[in-house]
């Protein structure tokens, strides 16, 4: 079974957020989400569907335990396909960009 918590925290250490990063990325307050882990609560849906578009993920990736059943958002999709036009050096070029955002 998903932490939910773990996961939230995993996304938000990924993207080098802080829990207040985090709020004014999803549009929840700070204190929502530091409640959360206070009282070892687990968000609503309508919350954790505001977390995951600021992760820019969907709810389907937050709780897919393995690649199978990923699947990509429109935006993902896009950046994929732009990406595939790009020569290899182009390709690595463009991954160490995104290594230094």
């Amino acid at each position: 079974m998903i932490n939910v918590l773990e996961r939230i925290t995993y996304y938000r250490i990924q993207k080098k957020w802080t829990e207040y990063q985090l709020a004014e990325q999803s549009g929840l307050t700070q204190s929502t989400i530091s409640s959360w882990y206070r009282k070892n609560m687990i968000p609503s849906i309508p919350s954790l569907e505001k977390i995951c578009n600021a992760f820019g993920i969907t709810l389907s990736q937050f709780f897919s335990t393995d690649e199978e059943g990923f699947s990509l958002t429109s935006g993902q999709k896009d950046l994929l396909r732009e990406a595939s036009r790009l020569t290899p050096p182009q390709q690595l070029a463009l991954i160490e960009f995104f290594k230094t955002l």
